[in-house]
């Protein structure tokens, strides 16, 4: 079989390694190219944030498959690799030494990149953001050597190193621009939780705050200078303000592009022979009705299955109820549903809320958009189930532990 028969996946991640994994699943036995700019075999994000960070798991815990899997199925794992630019109409992508590669199926599995502080000093040692491997191993080793850590941005990955530099016995403030973290995707009941839960780790949180400097000597930056005028020392600073999906290679192919690249419900991009997974995918979603993109590992694992079926021209569509989880302290909560900010009606909570140990669901015009479980366990399916029936709740009845979960699910 001639080069340009050949599937191709750019971006050796989770969504790249599952969708080569899928593919020889399905049967495809065709060349198969997995292309990466990491040294590194692909490997699994949470870990970074959670267990390995804190040191609770080793490094070989966080790859995807073992060293031999790639050759012993065959995959072609181009490592240290980056593609540069992607010609739809030849069916080939160019590489940074300046050679190129046929397909005669892409997927795009590029995912995304932390958004960069801008302001003055920015660019100092100390400055630390969190996406690879290394990343961690940055911030493990700061978080051993800092007495004083300053986290700018009160989302999951600022909260997650928060509670990992508490764990490592640093001082910790966390600084975000909103009211309340997590403000935009749990709404002002949940991410209240959140709050008492740093506080009464001795967590310094500052809310409605904005960066205007950081500070430093020597290059080396020794803490933030607020809007407001006022400093707060550090001799470690994580930055956690978002991240951006990495569309370029698309935007310049010319395939349809917007929060991430547009897919289809099979994933399929504006371009038949290419298709997106992961991060970086804009994903019609037939469950909700309507384009979604969800930078969390759920999808990361799951969607490239739809992905390399679709390409082999299965029938297939990700409708998977979006999920996502978070470790902090001795708090473990897993999400499932998809609200827009302030797009739900009220949020019901069930248990002990005080005591962090309760589910949360938000309701829009009568129906469970979304539940969350807190210190709550074997109970994320059945909400899952509740948000994919849809079905009109007794508002009452659903506030109340005696009543089993299994009443709410759709007929």
């Amino acid at each position: 079989m001639n080069a340009d028969a050949a599937y191709m996946i750019v971006g050796a991640s989770l969504a790249g390694a599952k969708a080569a994994e899928t593919l020889r699943e399905e049967g495809f036995d065709g060349p198969l190219i997995l292309i990466g700019e990491e040294t590194e075999r692909p490997y699994e994000r949470p870990p970074l944030s959670k267990d390995y960070l804190l040191g609770k798991a080793e490094r070989e815990t966080i790859y995807v498959h073992p060293q031999a899997w790639y050759a012993e199925h065959d995959v072609d794992l181009r490592l240290g690799t980056r593609v540069t630019a992607l010609d739809p109409a030849a069916h080939e992508v160019t590489l940074a030494d300046g050679s190129r590669a046929g397909y005669a199926k892409l997927l795009l599995a590029t995912g995304s990149s932390p958004r960069r502080l801008s302001v003055p000093g920015a660019d100092a040692d100390g400055v630390l953001y969190l996406r690879r491997v290394g990343d961690s191993d940055q911030i493990k080793a700061a978080f051993q050597a800092a007495s004083r850590v300053a986290v700018v941005g009160g989302g999951w990955i600022g909260l997650e190193t928060a509670a990992a530099a508490r764990a490592a016995g640093a001082q910790v403030t966390v600084l975000e621009r909103g009211e309340l973290p997590l403000l935009r995707v749990l709404g002002r009941e949940a991410a209240q939780v959140f709050a008492d839960l740093h506080r009464d780790h001795g967590v310094d949180l500052r809310f409605g705050v904005q960066v205007a400097e950081i500070t430093g000597t020597g290059g080396r930056a020794d803490g933030v200078r607020l809007a407001d005028g006022g400093h707060v020392r550090a001799d470690a600073i994580i930055a956690g303000i978002g991240i951006t999906p990495n569309t370029q290679l698309a935007e310049a192919a010319g395939l349809q592009v917007g929060n991430g690249i547009i897919t289809d419900a099979r994933l399929r991009t504006s371009d038949p022979d290419i298709y997106a997974a992961g991060d970086v995918a804009h994903a019609y979603h037939p469950l909700l009705g309507q384009p979604i993109r969800v930078d969390h590992w759920y999808n990361a694992l799951h969607q490239p299955h739809t992905a390399a079926k679709a390409m082999l021209g299965q029938d297939a569509a990700y409708d998977r109820v979006p999920y996502f989880y978070t470790d902090q302290y001795d708090l473990g909560m897993e999400y499932a549903g998809y609200v827009e900010p302030g797009g739900y009606d009220q949020v019901v909570f069930r248990g002990d809320v005080p005591g962090r140990e309760f589910i949360a669901f938000w309701l829009g015009g009568g129906r469970v958009l979304a539940g969350m479980n807190v210190n709550v366990w074997d109970v994320n399916e059945v909400i899952q189930a509740i948000v994919r029936g849809g079905r009109a709740v007794d508002v009452a009845r659903l506030a109340s532990p005696d009543v089993p979960l299994e009443e709410f699910l759709g007929d």
